[in-house]
């Protein structure tokens, strides 16, 4: 399998501005290689074996360490929990959890942890995993029962407002906001991505009781995260509950078939679109319904419309390494996150039901394999990224 082949056709056909920083971004780390190369790391492990004995269930499809995060729910409290399912899938859970060890592999060798203590926290993730599950009960982590460094994010929250929000991503011109363009977040959207974007929105707004809400201020492109970067994506300032405190930002992302789904031999459900499948897996999966998360369609594609609050974040891992409880602690928060995720979808259009679940959490035989796949998987990721890394160096990459 040529890796310059595989990238280049995977990510044909995106923007070629974020394109070019996607493929900074995994020439400067192997974690972010990791994170923009999903299609890739599923090809080689379904080459090798995912233990496709493992139970099935409700995956994430690219679970690392930076898709857990803090989100709002419907009913107003913030949440901790994976937040990312673009590539979800009905699939044998040891996708999942490979994955998510080689993750945790390379972040930590980038926080130069010596070689014991990465595989200390390797078992505490697949330990913290296996209790969860054969608890058979999904809990959850919110403001009052989230601990350690997860537990210092979300006090912080508190004092995060949307002022400084909105700050953060805009400017004021008089009383009126516009989009920044400047620090990293946006890129200048064309003249006609605006007049399809508004459009859109004016006719989602028909449907809500609200319809001024909506009423859109500015568009640009998004950038964000690494995997998707060149995807058709926009930030949108909608006036909200009023100029210029009030105003809200939305997140329209274009959905593309699951990378996990096209290795794995388990037939999916017939989704009415990408986007219906990543909303209904993402519902189903998390502790409570995001406040505001839609399927739709424009320009006959298929989109995902959701809100961005103050109360969206990530933990700093190399922060973590100082706060109570250190890495491991947080590690046994996302092991119970990723157990809690799985359990929610039990018996969910084809997925294993909560007593084999259970059970399976109870066995012991399947941990130290899935540790071993995860080994063999970092190894393979290493040659992949030097081979990446030699021919971005050479030009091959050059958008």
């Amino acid at each position: 399998m040529d890796v310059v082949t595989e990238v280049l056709a995977h990510n044909k056909g995106r923007d070629p501005q974020r394109l070019a920083l996607k493929y900074r971004a995994m020439r400067d780390s192997r974690f972010s290689f990791l994170r923009g190369t999903c299609p890739l790391f599923h090809a080689r492990l379904g080459r090798g074996g995912a233990m496709k004995a493992t139970p099935l269930a409700w995956c994430c499809g690219d679970l690392h360490l930076n898709n857990f995060g803090t989100y709002k729910g419907d009913n107003r409290l913030v949440y901790f929990d994976i937040n990312d399912f673009d590539e979800a899938a009905l699939a044998p859970l040891s996708w999942d959890l490979v994955r998510l060890l080689a993750s945790l592999q390379l972040a930590s060798a980038e926080l130069r942890l010596a070689r014991q203590d990465i595989k200390t926290l390797c078992d505490q993730m697949i330990a913290s995993y296996a209790s969860a599950l054969a608890a058979g009960k999904p809990y959850w982590t919110e403001r009052e029962t989230a601990q350690m460094a997860v537990g210092q994010l979300m006090t912080a929250l508190r004092d995060r407002h949307r002022p400084a929000f909105l700050d953060s991503r805009t400017r004021l011109r008089g009383r009126h906001r516009q989009l920044r363009c400047d620090n990293g977040k946006a890129l200048p959207a064309t003249d006609l991505q605006r007049l399809e974007v508004s459009k859109f929105m004016a006719g989602f707004a028909k449907s809500r009781p609200n319809p001024k809400f909506f009423d859109v201020l500015d568009v640009a492109r998004r950038v964000a995260g690494i995997g998707s970067l060149g995807v058709e994506r926009y930030a949108i300032l909608v006036h909200g509950k009023g100029s210029p405190d009030g105003n809200y930002l939305l997140d329209l992302k274009r959905s593309l078939p699951s990378s996990l789904a096209a290795r794995v031999k388990t037939p999916q459900p017939l989704w009415r679109s990408e986007a219906e499948r990543v909303v209904s897996v993402q519902e189903r999966s998390q502790a409570v319904a995001a406040a505001f998360l839609y399927a739709v369609t424009m320009n006959e594609q298929s989109f995902i419309l959701r809100a961005l609050h103050p109360s969206e974040d990530r933990v700093d891992f190399g922060m973590a390494q100082t706060a109570p409880g250190g890495l491991a602690g947080l590690i046994t928060t996302l092991g119970q996150a990723t157990a809690w995720a799985h359990l929610r979808g039990a018996a969910h259009k084809g997925a294993a039901g909560p007593d084999e679940l259970q059970a399976f959490g109870h066995e012991k035989k399947w941990r130290e394999r899935m540790t071993e796949l995860a080994d063999e998987a970092v190894i393979q990721l290493n040659l992949d990224a030097r081979a990446y890394e030699l021919a971005y160096d050479e030009g091959a990459f050059a958008v």
